[in-house]
């Protein structure tokens, strides 16, 4: 266990894919992921956000990012946690996938975004990393219900759900960066999850759990 990992548990958890390696995104890593992230995620002026992050002004991303970073460890507690791990891929930083829960004790649910860059995107990675994370949830921390949401015309997104056995579960409509945009929620639970045919590797998990007020 690291130093930091002594004082902040979380920074010592690591799950690993057979491509992927995913892990809290420590301060040391924000120039890869703000270069990772201005590099590009998608077409131009086709945000797949509801808050429209990556088409802030280039000089923006970085302090917006690294905020939001310390703004999700800083506030972190057993009855809301967001826990954001970077993705690598052959020692480059890729992507991030985050998992989060809000009263997990009693609901037993977690909600779950990502990004990745164009150009990995493709190559079932966005996949590996999401069913990394639903594993993690279910098997490790106990979940019942994973949810995620997507824009409706976000068909790629909606596509890996329906490939890891995602249900659809309603759709609402949302101000996504001051545009109308209908939102297409979706539902997992073990009994629907399309398992990987791959063991998740996991350590750090006993004390990020403690943390985190999971028994």
């Amino acid at each position: 266990m690291t130093d930091l990992a002594r004082y902040w548990p979380p920074f010592g958890l690591t799950l690993a894919t057979p491509r992927l390696t995913l892990r809290p995104i420590r301060d040391e890593d924000i120039p890869a992921a703000v270069q990772a992230a201005l590099s590009g995620i998608h077409e131009p002026g086709h945000s797949p956000f509801s808050t429209p992050w990556t088409e802030f002004p280039a000089e923006e991303l970085g302090p917006n990012m690294a905020q939001w970073y310390w703004r999700c460890r800083g506030t972190m507690s057993p009855q809301d946690w967001t826990l954001l791990l970077g993705i690598w891929h052959d020692g480059d930083f890729i992507g991030c996938q985050d998992v989060g829960a809000k009263d997990f004790a009693t609901l037993k649910t977690v909600s779950t975004g990502s990004w990745l860059i164009r150009g990995v995107q493709g190559r079932g990675l966005g996949k590996e990393m999401r069913a990394a994370v639903a594993l993690y949830a279910f098997d490790w921390l106990g979940a019942e219900v994973a949810e995620s949401s997507a824009a409706a015309w976000n068909q790629q997104s909606l596509g890996v759900s329906r490939s890891l056995g995602y249900e659809l579960n309603g759709t609402t409509r949302a101000n996504w960066g001051g545009q109308l945009r209908d939102v297409q929620k979706v539902r997992l639970t073990p009994a629907t999850f399309k398992r990987p045919d791959w063991t998740l590797e996991v350590q750090g998990h006993e004390p990020t759990a403690k943390y985190l007020g999971i028994g």
